[in-house]
């Protein structure tokens, strides 16, 4: 293995030394290889970076909305000729199977592409006004300095999807990656260096939320937080903004659930929801955390799904073949242990997995088994609280009834998933679910130019498309008159 490469802060288009000594380790979740050394920025440092994007501000704001595009258009072709390059960088930092990291690079292609194309379409309004002559122009405005906090189970895809939108837009970015998974962000920023981005646009600070990103969120330079995370970080997050009166987006937790009605294409709804709950091991916000399965196609729908789990493949995830790599972490494997340990206490039954796979290369990082629990009832921990791991919680429903009554008691509001043919059912599932998005007859997986987002505890605010788009922006109302 080579020699750990030592990070420091990136401000101002190049690499910056950090005010402390401190660094985090960043190991390979798979191996436990040491893959970096990065700089823990202080509040200091983080001031120093905002500071650095309020001064790039008003040149930025002022360029033609289609030369900002072309930074980033520029950008795209670079993440497209290192695409294989960061797509082992996110799986050795994060885990996931190389044929997963390929997908999230395509998909950061696709946010940022779709922000360049739609920069554009930021449209503004003239109004009649209420006096002879006059007109009421609203104007699409930027707001100024972006801060942008991300998650571990994303690292480049969160990234591009914060980055797109706040530089379309005119606005100038700082972002802090999580601690665990900040090597693709900063590939990310070597490559807006070749882009010719002007110096300032975007900065990367990293170290811990308690630390750096409440300095991101509580200094005045910040005028909109972009955060994806945990909903108890959320929670954290608005609190501190809320003393500055910050405007604060936050794509938060999910507890997804997947209904199979009884005239479901069985075969392709086993597929989904396997795909939609071991995808990244299970660390998707969107993922399948509930599967209710009608009564009448519920034995059938177990077997079929027992041989698709048993047949996932979990090992190295640099090898073309896995289908599943390790957790991010010792630690997130241990709190998903215990929620399957408590879910067995409280009556549910491990039909496979259940446990931390050891032996062999096993040992040397967080890989835990494929599991499938049957007998899981709404009054449990599980089927309540997020698993955010490699875990499939089956439940049998009677009817429709029972299902989208079952699937709304939840804090959550994220993603959910349908399968049936019945028009009928589906109708009434589109007013119904209290879910942000909705995937019918499909598996998981958000558009660019969609809108991602959710009700409750999955957060406020959301991310994507035309909508995700206008957040990056501020209104001006002007009264014109000769």
């Amino acid at each position: 293995m080579s020699k750990p490469k030592t990070y420091d802060l990136f401000i101002g288009g190049e690499w910056s030394a950090p005010g402390t000594p401190e660094r985090d380790t960043i190991h390979n979740p798979a191996t436990g290889d040491v893959l970096a050394k990065v700089a823990v920025a202080s509040e200091e440092d983080v001031n120093r970076a905002l500071q650095t994007a309020q001064k790039a501000f008003p040149a930025w704001s002022r360029l033609v909305a289609t030369e900002r595009a072309d930074y980033l258009y520029r950008l795209i072709d670079l993440i497209k000729r290192d695409s294989e390059k960061l797509a082992r960088i996110i799986t050795s930092e994060n885990g996931k199977p190389l044929k997963e990291a390929r997908i999230e690079v395509n998909f950061a292609i696709q946010l940022i592409r779709f922000a360049a194309e739609n920069v554009r379409r930021l449209e503004g309004n003239i109004i009649p006004g209420s006096r002879p002559g006059e007109k009421i122009l609203i104007e699409k405005i930027p707001h100024g300095v972006v801060a942008g906090i991300s998650a571990w189970n994303f690292p480049l895809a969160l990234t591009a999807r914060k980055l797109g939108p706040a530089l379309a837009a005119g606005n100038t970015f700082v972002i802090k990656p999580h601690e665990l998974t900040p090597l693709a962000t900063f590939a990310l920023a070597e490559l807006s260096v070749e882009a010719g981005f002007p110096k300032g646009v975007f900065n990367v600070v990293t170290g811990g939320g308690a630390t750096v990103g409440n300095a991101l969120v509580t200094n005045p330079i910040t005028k909109l937080i972009t955060m994806t995370g945990s909903t108890p970080a959320g929670r954290k997050i608005m609190a501190a903004a809320s003393e500055g009166l910050k405007e604060v987006r936050l794509e938060l937790g999910g507890k997804a659930p997947f209904i199979v009605m009884e005239d479901a294409d069985i075969e392709k709804a086993v597929d989904a929801a396997v795909a939609a709950r071991f995808m990244n091991c299970g660390q998707v916000c969107t993922a399948n955390e509930r599967t209710y399965v009608h009564t009448a196609v519920y034995d059938e729908f177990l077997r079929r799904l027992r041989e698709k789990v048993a047949a996932l493949k979990t090992g190295n995830p640099l090898d073309e073949a896995t289908d599943m790599g390790p957790k991010i972490s010792a630690a997130e494997l241990e709190k998903v242990d215990a929620i399957v340990q408590k879910a067995i206490k409280q009556g549910a039954k491990v039909e496979l997995g259940g446990k931390r796979l050891t032996g062999g290369a096993y040992d040397a990082g967080n890989f835990y088994a494929p599991t499938l629990l049957t007998g899981v009832t709404a009054d449990m921990d599980i089927a309540q609280n997020e698993v955010f791991g490699p875990v499939l919680s089956l439940i049998r429903v009677k009817d429709f009834d029972d299902a989208i009554a079952q699937a709304n008691n939840s804090r959550y509001g994220l993603s959910a998933y349908m399968f049936t043919q019945n028009l009928r059912n589906i109708m009434r599932m589109t007013s119904e679910l209290n879910f942000g998005e909705i995937y019918v007859n499909r598996e998981g997986g958000e558009a660019a130019q969609g809108f991602h987002h959710g009700y409750g505890d999955s957060g406020i605010g959301g991310e994507d498309g035309q909508y995700g788009l206008e957040a990056y922006v501020d209104t001006k109302t002007v009264y014109l008159n000769a």
